[in-house]
């Protein structure tokens, strides 16, 4: 005659569940619940201006340009690492408006 197996590997009951059937027990499930209330986000803090946008890829390309017209000797002063400085500045600007848009 076949014994029938109670517990599986670790001592897990055969169809993955326990006797009481909860995986956690009640108490413990009603901690894990905040009683804070958090209030939602206003909308108007939420949309950015819409000359953001422009004023950030205007950022990039004055950099951009800064660079290459430097390299090339248009600018006023001649080849100057203060123009790339500049450059690099208006490109890091234009980052830092970026992480603030919505």
């Amino acid at each position: 005659m076949a014994t029938k197996a109670k517990a599986g590997p670790g001592k897990a009951s055969k169809k993955g569940r326990s006797s009481s059937g909860r995986t956690t027990p009640q108490a413990e499930r009603e901690h894990t619940r905040s009683d804070r209330y958090t209030p939602p986000i206003p909308k108007n803090t939420k949309v950015s201006p819409k000359w953001m946008g422009g004023f950030i890829i205007a950022l990039f390309i004055v950099g951009v340009l800064v660079i290459i017209l430097n390299y090339a000797g248009v600018l006023p002063g001649g080849v100057s690492n203060w123009w790339l400085v500049g450059a690099i500045g208006s490109i890091f600007a234009g980052l830092m408006v970026a992480t603030r848009y919505h």
